[in-house]
Formats: C-alpha cells, sequence, structure tokens
C-alpha cells in the first residue's frame, strides 16, 4: 500500500499544511481526522487499514489533510469571530488547494469526503458548502452544529458553517444528486445530532441513508467497520 507525504505553505492558512495519501490510484477521498486531530490519525487508529482492500486495488486514493481545529473551533484565548475566519479559511485550503487539484482523478470530477466524530463535520459542512465537487459524503458518528464553540457570538460564518441552519435554504441541484450516509450508533454520543440532521434532510428531500448501528460506542472499533461498507457505495467503473 503506497504512502506519501506532503508538507507545504498553504496562502489561505497562512502557514505550513501535511497530508498523508494513501494508495497508488483511484477515486479521490478526502478523509478529515476527529476533533483536533492531526493528518496521520485515521492511519494510527486503524481507519487506513480497513480501507486496504480498495488502496491495494487502486480503487481509491485516500487523502489525509491536517485540522486547524486548535486554531479555529477549539481556541478559547480569540474571540469567537477569529475562530471562524480560521475554519472559514481551513475549508478555502481544502477546495482550493486540495479538492481542486485533484476532482477530476476521476471521470466525474468530484471527491468523495467522509471523517469520524468532528471530522464528520468538516466532511459534511465541505460537502453542503460545494455540493459540486462531491459525489459521496460519508460522516461517521458526526455532529452538525457550531454554535457551542461560538459563545454566543453569531454571524454569516457561523450560519454558513452551521449545515442545521443553512441547508434549508439551498438549492443546489447537485445536493440531490449527492450519495450522503450518516453513520451513527443507538449508544453514539452524537447519536440524537444525527437524528437531526436526518430531519434537517428529509424535511428537503435530499436523499440520505441514516445508517443506526446497534450497542456499538462513538469509538474507532464502529468506524473501522463503517468506512470500507460505505466505500462499497462508489461507483468506480
Amino acid at each position: 500500500m503506497k504512502e506519501q507525504y506532503f508538507k507545504w505553505y498553504s496562502p489561505n492558512l497562512n502557514r505550513d499544511i501535511e497530508m498523508l495519501v494513501f494508495g497508488h490510484a483511484g477515486y479521490p477521498v478526502i478523509l478529515f481526522p476527529t476533533s483536533m486531530g492531526s493528518y496521520h490519525e485515521n492511519k494510527d487508529m486503524g481507519l487506513i487499514e480497513s480501507a486496504k482492500w480498495y488502496l491495494e486495488q487502486g480503487l481509491i486514493q485516500i487523502f489525509c489533510p491536517d485540522s486547524i481545529d486548535k486554531d479555529s473551533f477549539y481556541n478559547k484565548n480569540i474571540h469567537p469571530v477569529h475562530r471562524i475566519e480560521n475554519h472559514v479559511r481551513y475549508d478555502k485550503m481544502i477546495c482550493h488547494e486540495i479538492v481542486e487539484k485533484i476532482k477530476n482523478n476521476t471521470s466525474s470530477g468530484k471527491v468523495v469526503v467522509a471523517g469520524c466524530s468532528f471530522g464528520g463535520y468538516h466532511a459534511a459542512n465541505f460537502a453542503f458548502r460545494h455540493p459540486g465537487y462531491v459525489s459521496h459524503l460519508f460522516s461517521m458518528s458526526g455532529a452538525f452544529n457550531i454554535k457551542s464553540f461560538m459563545d454566543g457570538f453569531h454571524n454569516d460564518d457561523v450560519f454558513y458553517n452551521s449545515p442545521e441552519d443553512y441547508l434549508y435554504g439551498l438549492d443546489d441541484h447537485e445536493l440531490w444528486n449527492m450519495d450522503i450516509v450518516l453513520g451513527t450508533s443507538n449508544w453514539d454520543i452524537c447519536f440524537d445530532a444525527n437524528l437531526k440532521m436526518s430531519k434537517v434532510l428529509t424535511d428537503r428531500n435530499i436523499h440520505h441513508w441514516l445508517d443506526i448501528r446497534q450497542e456499538r460506542k462513538h469509538d474507532w472499533p464502529v468506524w473501522q467497520e463503517m468506512f470500507p461498507h460505505y466505500l462499497s457505495r462508489i461507483k468506480f467503473f
């Protein structure tokens, strides 16, 4: 299984960013880390290994970018307006410095986005903000509201990065073309968040699969089961 390390200066973030890429060819999959996680977390916790067959067959390439959560949502030392500004810069980095460079690796001109826990938020928020770039969204135990990170502060950037809020006003036809999976479990700390997100999608008549696993915790073992299962939904040929 091919593994490559990349480090570059991000003009959107004004800092260096790191990323691991797994696989030698195939459909591009952006896999976000969990809360404040690093670019190597998904490898360290066995999620990459769970997709080994797809990688070795050349069906997918997995791109694991670093997060900047410590400088955005989780940085209590700066004002919330700067927290959300930093996240918006991260979104631009993902879009312009990664996705736009790899989306044409497949004939669809799109990518898959996925993530576990807070990585599920990042995946969902990117997918819903940029539906023309995303063919599949696989959120595993994600949550979809960022108000708790904002200490009561609210502006347009907060609104347009909270999918529960802005999805009601979106009319991009690409949303109805996307394959969306919300993976959760009845023991998941984000179970209610997934039920609420599913209702929002249902209210908009956006087809999706709410996959509820039984008696599984919000942890890596269930995500290692979900990820390869969801990858099987991709139409590779």
